[in-house]
């Protein structure tokens, strides 16, 4: 993990579970002030639902699996694959006019670009927090709603999953064209694709 001291150079330091929450609540707080401004503008709109005074773990882990309705009825439930990540996108975008009140996408996309990149960096820290503990079950679950609030930040952006694809495809070529080759780096410069994120 980077850390920047006073304002200084990042440093690489150890990744620890304290660094980890300490980063995720730096998160909250710096959104939390972006956001700040249009609060009571977008209470105003919303007309959110009573859930209650605390939400506990279970809650929590049932509300994160039921963001939104299933796409097929169980009997028609596709074999599970990468698929289910462009069928999710397009629900996601059909839903940005919809009732916030019935749709946990519409309401976090009429929340503003701010609560959005907000979302995503909280559970993004609860995935880390996941791995770093080794817990094997909680990861794939955070794994699950990293890629779904990833999905939502794609939507609010105007981005396409298959612009992201396309990304992701080109560095696949790059990667097998460097494959064997003492001089990687030389390769990726010539190619101009902009990082050194290959796989």
């Amino acid at each position: 993990m980077l850390v920047r001291i006073a304002g200084g150079a990042a440093h690489e330091a150890p990744l620890s579970l304290d660094g980890v929450r300490s980063y995720g609540e730096a998160i909250k707080k710096k959104t939390s002030l972006l956001s700040a401004g249009n609060e009571k503008k977008r209470a105003a709109k919303l007309k959110r639902p009573n859930h209650g005074a605390g939400v506990g773990p279970a809650r929590k882990l049932k509300q994160a699996r039921s963001f939104e309705p299933a796409l097929f009825p169980a009997v028609m439930e596709p074999q599970a694959s990468s698929e289910v990540l462009n069928r999710l996108w397009v629900l996601i975008e059909s839903r940005k006019n919809a009732d916030p009140a019935v749709s946990h996408s519409a309401r976090l996309l009429a929340r503003g670009t701010a609560r959005v990149a907000q979302k995503l960096g909280e559970e993004a820290v609860e995935c880390l927090i996941e791995a770093i503990t080794g817990n094997r079950v909680g990861l794939i679950g955070e794994s699950a709603d990293v890629l779904y609030h990833l999905l939502v930040t794609w939507v609010d952006a105007g981005i396409r999953p298959e612009e992201v694809w396309q990304e992701l495809q080109q560095r696949e070529r790059v990667s097998h064209l460097t494959e064997g080759d003492d001089t990687p780096k030389r390769l990726l410069g010539s190619m101009q694709i902009g990082t050194s994120k290959i796989p």
